[in-house]
């Protein structure tokens, strides 16, 4: 142990060491770190990287070009593991050439703030060890249920002076230290009582933005804006793909959080490309309030600085051509048309509607008529477009078709095409806004609107049988973002706004008509339906990030629909929607219906341990029942006659 026998000030000229533990599940350096890392260069005079797993050609290059040591390890043990790991690969002689040891990771984005006034103020604190945030005391223990959770310094950041990491405390605490194996543990062998084993070894410790200054004990997730306000150089990543019922319970808005470092003058595009690639999107969507509603009026673009924009419209209900064309006209600027159709008649009829409305300052007009309608606006889409979509001669293309949803009547259609329509393309204003987020954005790689709730159940069900084939089809196109569950973050009905760049893993397959449904057969599972729901994942895998938009008309529409659906479907639940989510959870599927359907809610809430022996018996009695029954049936099909005042009654009763 160092001869100091009291906590120090970090010495004028002293060095530190900085060992950064970095994970990726595609071996990825994203832009975030390396921000980072420049930033953190001119405080440490090394920098130590530590790959949990591996890292690519290109991300090791980048790495080195601003740390001292890229080193890779299996992926076990998460972070605890990896610091260990890392510590012992650089030795107790070398460590004791530097006067403070830093901890830190890949979970938070900065500095929101320049790291000076930081290590400024926490050089002059007399201590053995310090760090950026802190959680404070909770009893019980949220982790176990029973028990004291310690007031403890998170993770992320926690730096550590000479007298400290000289001691045999240092060296037993790592060498005593248990296999990590989940989240878990390294929660409750590590961050949670880190801070107190030392603290109650005589080691002194600060933090330089404790808890004890804001309203929540845990101001890293639930207070981030206050953090930043108050100078803070980090953003947790967390905030933003945590359970959003969670979230929602705590009343925090990360959107907040962004907006609070984008003040700040952190370049937020960073956040999106990192999350873009490693959160589910309906989740990042929520919890980031990434739904734009725009005004009516021109408010956010910018005329100096047009964009090259395609429509590919596909046309097959005539009638509704220059409804749709009228719609076009509102985007700002020159706009390239590309329409497809499937006969020449239509061709016809449609070029004699173009001749009339679309004058020659809206850029060029092309007509095609497909080989074949197989996929309908699908396949006219990805193979009838395929030059348009592929080319970088565009900024933004706009793929739309004429919408009916004949099968499901008039009003449902109606709705639905509105519903598409109005909240990409409302008005002249309501469009240049939107345009103007892809001139202000970057990363933006698509845009459409909100999921249609109104007249379709889609709400908890939306991939439908398209799950399977959806999750086969990202594993052919090298798709790795992580799926929603229960619904994708998706452009139902086909309609949607894109950067060419953000879709290229779909759009430069060779895909071929015959790949798509014949249109009589078009339904869930197929390549149509498949490829509707993966533009959002395949625009993340390239760190490119999605948001919806809606009228402000729409969002009062939709809002007090669904405020209203919650009040009724949670009627006659108890407590938070958490708690709600739970216990359905808990009692499984009640969508077979029927006595039977109750009978297994009941028992998985409330005899569980029965299950396993039931369904011993459950599951011969079954198939002993259907072949008595397939052999017992008639052979004709009997159509019961219903007496409809029987049946209000039925209902009326029910």
């Amino acid at each position: 142990m160092s001869e100091v026998a009291v906590p120090t000030t970090f010495p004028a000229g002293g060095k530190r060491v900085l060992f950064y533990l970095l994970w990726d599940a595609r071996g990825a350096v994203d832009d975030y770190v390396i921000y980072k890392l420049e930033r953190l260069r001119s405080f440490a005079e090394h920098i130590f990287v530590v790959v949990n797993g591996r890292v690519t050609p290109d991300g090791r290059s980048r790495l080195e070009a601003v740390a001292d040591t890229v080193w890779e390890r299996e992926n076990v043990g998460f972070d605890v593991e990896g610091y260990k790991a890392a510590l012992a690969h650089f030795g107790e002689e070398k460590l004791a050439e530097y006067d403070e040891l830093v901890l830190s990771n890949y979970t938070w984005f900065g500095p929101i703030h320049p790291f000076d006034e930081l290590f400024e103020r926490m050089d002059a604190e007399q201590v053995d060890f310090w760090g950026l945030t802190d959680h404070g005391r909770v009893v019980p223990n949220p982790f176990t249920g029973e028990g004291v959770l310690h007031r403890h310094i998170q993770s992320h950041w926690i730096a550590v002076r000479r007298r400290m990491f000289e001691s045999d405390s240092w060296r037993n605490y790592w060498a005593e230290m248990p296999a990590i194996r989940s989240y878990n543990d390294s929660i409750l062998s590590h961050e949670a009582v880190f801070t107190h084993h030392f603290a109650t070894r005589g080691f002194g410790f600060a933090v330089a933005y404790p808890e004890s200054d804001f309203s929540t004990e845990n101001p890293s997730l639930f207070d981030g804006e206050a953090l930043i306000d108050a100078g803070a150089p980090i953003l947790k990543r967390r905030p933003f793909f945590h359970d959003p019922l969670f979230m929602d319970l705590h009343a925090v808005v990360p959107r907040r959080y962004v907006e609070a470092a984008e003040r700040a003058g952190y370049p937020v595009e960073m956040i999106w490309q990192n999350l873009s690639k490693s959160s589910q999107p309906k989740v990042l969507n929520v919890n980031a309030a990434m739904l734009e509603i725009l005004p009516d009026v021109e408010v956010g673009y910018d005329s100096a600085k047009p964009l090259r924009i395609a429509v590919a419209l596909h046309v097959f209900y005539t009638e509704l051509t220059r409804e749709m064309l009228q719609y076009v006209s509102h985007i700002p600027g020159e706009v390239d048309l590309y329409i497809t159709t499937t006969d020449d008649e239509r061709a016809a009829e449609i070029e004699a509607i173009v001749a009339e409305v679309r004058g020659p300052s809206h850029g060029k007009t092309e007509i095609r008529v497909t080989p074949s309608n197989r996929g309908r606006d699908m396949g006219a889409f990805f193979v009838g477009c395929r030059d348009v979509i592929t080319s970088d001669e565009y900024d933004v293309v706009f793929k739309l078709h004429t919408k009916k949803t004949v099968q499901d009547g008039y009003n449902k259609g109606e709705f639905f095409r509105r519903h598409q329509m109005m909240n990409l393309l409302n008005t002249p204003g309501f469009a240049a806004n939107l345009i103007g987020l892809f001139q202000r954005e970057p990363g933006l790689g698509v845009v459409f609107p909100p999921t249609i709730h109104t007249g379709f159940p889609t709400l908890g069900r939306a991939w439908f049988t398209n799950w399977g084939p959806a999750a086969e089809m990202s594993r052919k196109l090298g798709i790795k973002v992580p799926f929603d569950d229960p619904s994708p973050l998706a452009p139902f009905g086909g309609m949607f706004a894109f950067r060419p760049a953000a879709l290229r893993l779909i759009t430069q397959e060779d895909w071929r008509y015959r790949d798509f449904p014949a249109p009589a057969s078009n339904a869930d599972g197929d390549l149509s339906h498949v490829l509707e729901r993966l533009p959002t994942y395949a625009a993340g895998e390239l760190g490119f990030h999605t948001r919806t938009t809606a009228t402000a008309r729409y969002a009062a529409i939709s809002h007090t629909s669904l405020e209203y659906k919650l009040d009724r479907v949670t009627r006659t639940l108890p407590g938070y929607t958490t708690e709600q989510v739970a216990l359905l959870d808990r009692a499984g599927s009640f969508l077979e219906g029927g006595l039977l359907g109750f009978i297994k809610a009941y028992l998985r809430l409330h005899r569980p341990a029965w299950i396993p022996s039931l369904y011993r018996v459950y599951g011969p009695a079954r198939g002993a029942f259907r072949t008595v029954r397939h052999i017992a049936r008639p052979r004709g099909r009997r159509v019961p006659v219903v007496d409809p005042a029987q049946a209000a009654q039925d209902i009326e009763a029910l």
